[in-house]
């Protein structure tokens, strides 16, 4: 009975390895032209298609929503998207990424005891004004090319204010709004 059992798991692993390596063959001898310019043009269809990143590219200013952005409501977003890897309170220890107290009007990498990417140890004398927070809470590896932050972003507007205005109160003298 063993003995079956072993040639029937033995043809399933050769199955596979023979598929890989077709699979691989044929990836090195057939390498498709890719065209430069759709051959078909259908009028409308390619114009709104290029017109959408475009209008995704453009991220909202939040200086007006600063003034009714909620710090209460940033920090319920903080402890549940950001908590795992960042410490708020003023001394506490870097987790996975670095201790956020004070980082509204600080420097880039402005935790001295923290082993920052080259992206963003390169903008270590550019303050973290409320319009480069907005842009990296909105995608942090678009804004940063080479972060090592992994976080995928906070896509509506009004919760980045929200937790930009809770970084703001983690200072014992918050930045002025704009």
């Amino acid at each position: 009975m063993s003995l079956e059992a072993n040639k029937a798991f033995a043809a399933v692993l050769t199955a596979g390895i023979a598929f890989m390596v077709a699979g691989f063959i044929g990836q090195q001898i057939v390498r498709p032209h890719r065209l430069e310019k759709t051959a078909i043009t259908i009028e409308g269809v390619g114009a709104s298609n290029a017109a959408a990143p475009a209008a995704e590219a453009a991220i909202p200013d939040i200086s007006p929503l600063l003034a009714a952005a909620s710090a209460d409501t940033g920090k319920q977003l903080v402890g549940r998207l950001c908590s795992a890897c960042h410490t708020f309170e003023e001394g506490q220890a870097n987790k996975v990424g670095p201790n956020l107290y004070g980082v509204v009007g600080g420097p880039h990498a402005h935790r001295p005891d923290f082993n920052y990417s080259s992206a963003m140890a390169a903008l270590k004398d550019k303050p973290w004004g409320y319009e480069e927070l907005n842009h990296f809470l909105q995608g942090p590896a678009r804004y940063i090319r080479g972060t090592r932050m992994a976080f995928a972003g906070i896509s509506n507007v009004q919760q980045r204010a929200d937790v930009v205005a809770y970084l703001r109160t983690l200072s014992a003298n918050p930045q002025p709004l704009p």
